[in-house]
């Protein structure tokens, strides 16, 4: 906002200029080398002195004028008695010469270490991908996201101490530090499976503890990607293809003992049905015409085998039952 109030002086102090030139001089006729020439000379008057005076009260009022964005906060040094002031939102009047003053960010921030991948776009304002040692002492790359705001009870320590570039001096070395410190307690393995939840969780109560003293307000860290090196990726994509191998073999096991057992079932059961069939056979000869017929259409009654067999298939079946 404070190029608004030089844009806001520069108008004023041009049309100061331009009001001088028009009532503060005056059109005089004079006589240079045998020629006569005109120029304009600057007059005291009363009205030029009342532009001068109104143009120094304006730029007086507006070097007071400070304006503090929403979300922000102005932290004021008076040069004279040395102490520190604060400043919330909205315009703020300060005495020109005496004040130094510092806008912050009170909003969430936020630090990012990420590298652009394939088709993607890397975040604004991040670091290139952290790689660090794991417990094997194999490297991972490591893409996290920092989100923090400063501590307004703490503002004026924060500005003493730190200043405004705190993110290069102590967010950034921090969350890098902290990072590869904890990612040397596991394992490659683990950083690759469902650990990663309990990394993250270590990685924010470690920076939570270590920033929050120095004016820090830690909100949240988000473990964003993890890069393998390319031969423990090519390991993990083969073990895969033999899980899903062995996977497949299995079901595919499953399925024909399945099948066996179905067929023992039903070979059971075509034993049983013979041995049925053999006892009845034994008691009822006939038993076998009557399976015959049983197989024959319903509209069939009367069957000639040859010139003197025939047979009435209605009487044979009321027999049989």
């Amino acid at each position: 906002m404070n190029w608004i109030w030089l844009v806001v002086a520069l108008v004023v102090i041009a049309g100061a200029g331009w009001l001088i030139w028009r009532f503060g001089t005056r059109v005089v006729v004079t006589e240079r080398q045998g020629e006569i020439v005109t120029m304009r000379k600057l007059k005291l008057s009363p009205t030029l002195v009342i532009i001068i005076s109104t143009v120094i009260v304006l730029l007086g009022i507006f070097s007071t004028i400070r304006v503090v964005p929403v979300g922000h906060i102005m932290v004021k040094f008076n040069v004279v008695s040395k102490k520190y002031e604060v400043s919330g939102e909205g315009v703020a009047f300060l005495p020109p010469l005496i004040y130094n003053v510092y806008i912050y960010d009170m909003r969430r921030q936020d630090y990012t270490m990420s590298s652009a991948g394939e088709g993607q776009k890397k975040p604004p304002r991040a670091d290139e991908t952290l790689w660090s040692p794991t417990m094997e002492g194999l490297s991972v790359g490591i893409d996290l996201t920092l989100w923090y705001r400063l501590n307004p009870d703490q503002i004026v320590q924060i500005h003493k101490t730190l200043g405004p570039d705190y993110e290069e001096k102590v967010i950034k070395p921090a969350c890098r530090s902290v990072t590869r410190h904890v990612i040397s307690k596991y394992s490659i393995m683990e950083v690759y499976s469902a650990r990663r939840k309990a990394i993250e969780d270590e990685i924010f109560g470690t920076l939570k503890g270590l920033l929050e003293k120095d004016g820090f307000i830690i909100e949240g860290v988000m473990l964003r990607d993890v890069h393998f090196p390319p031969d423990f990726s090519k390991s993990i994509e083969q073990k895969q293809i033999a899980q899903q191998d062995a996977e497949r073999m299995s079901y595919v096991l499953e399925k024909e003992q399945k099948e066996a057992e179905r067929k023992k079932i039903e070979a059971e059961g075509t034993a049983q049905a013979i041995r049925i069939v053999s006892a009845e056979l034994k008691r009822n000869p006939e038993y076998i015409t009557y399976m015959y017929v049983d197989k024959l259409s319903d509209d069939v009654q009367v069957i000639i085998s040859d010139q003197g067999t025939i047979l009435n298939l209605g009487e044979l079946k009321k027999g049989l039952k």
